[in-house]
């Protein structure tokens, strides 16, 4: 899975709609191996941009858990811990 597609499920406060679409405008790219597609392809990529966004949004309501919401500051951290962890002062920079 691409690195820049984040869990989205259980966080408090819930995924919003501009994370829903960045995960889904990864995810295309990734898959279409397109970063940016051509005049041709735009409708098209355009619109599974939006299909998956709708999935993954139906994704995420259906969604059930019984462990406690995640906050998104203490996950940032520890991505950031591990991120420095892993590449030491590149992190940092």
């Amino acid at each position: 899975m691409c690195r820049n597609i984040k869990t989205l499920f259980n966080f408090d406060p819930p995924a919003t709609e501009d994370e829903i679409r960045a995960a889904s405008l990864q995810f295309v790219r990734k898959i279409s191996g397109y970063n940016t597609p051509s005049k041709a392809n735009e409708a098209v990529f355009a619109a599974a941009v939006d299909d998956v966004a709708a999935i993954a949004r139906k994704l995420l309501e259906g969604l059930e858990t019984s462990a406690p919401a995640r906050d998104r500051e203490v996950e940032a951290a520890k991505a950031k811990a591990r991120s420095a962890e892993r590449f030491g002062r590149r992190a940092e920079a």
